[in-house]
């Protein structure tokens, strides 16, 4: 088996709209409406063309199952934010967000030199919030009812992992993918 991780390109649209608007990843997203075509397109543009971003879909044996991205990317400050969510409720629970997790920890600190990566998850996502935990992000903010999703006020956990801490994380996190996947089965799309 194998999870790689290629750019995000036009054709992809369609796909990542009918994903984004899915009750199942709409429910951990700050937004709780419906987009459209037009917003999307909007998106999808951006998502493309700016230097401060970048997105790649996952895939599962060759099978795009989920997104995953960087986002203000700030190489003086010397880091990013990231998130990722995996659309199709039948590969959750198999390993895949962790080589998503692992894939993107080694290319942010590795491949970009990065000092920091920073990601928020809505409290009620307990498995996402463990699943950073695991690789070793610590839990730096907690910002109170930040987000409003259908009328009512969730908090949202900000956890940090900084470029010193990877290498233990590394060493640690590969114990644990090789007994789901080969490394070498991996891969990323700089």
């Amino acid at each position: 088996m194998s999870v790689r991780l290629r750019r995000l390109n036009v054709a992809d649209g369609p796909r990542v709209l009918a994903w984004r608007n899915s009750p199942d990843v709409a429910a951990h997203m700050y937004s709780d409406h419906a987009i459209g075509e037009a917003e999307h397109a909007l998106w999808l543009d951006a998502a493309l063309g700016r230097a401060d971003r970048c997105y790649w879909i996952v895939e599962l044996e060759g099978a795009p199952v989920g997104l995953a991205n960087l986002a203000r990317i700030d190489p003086l400050a010397s880091r990013c934010d990231w998130a990722f969510y995996l659309a199709d409720p039948a590969v959750r629970g198999r390993g895949v967000g962790a080589a998503v997790e692992y894939l993107m920890l080694g290319h942010v600190f590795e491949g970009r030199g990065l000092n920091k990566l920073w990601c928020e998850v809505l409290s009620g996502n307990t498995a996402v919030v463990r699943l950073h935990e695991r690789f070793g992000f610590t839990r730096e903010a907690l910002f109170r009812d930040h987000v409003r999703k259908h009328g009512v006020f969730q908090d949202v956990v900000g956890l940090g992992l900084l470029r010193r801490e990877w290498p233990r994380v590394e060493a640690a996190a590969e114990v644990q993918l090789v007994r789901a996947w080969p490394l070498t089965a991996l891969g990323l799309e700089a």
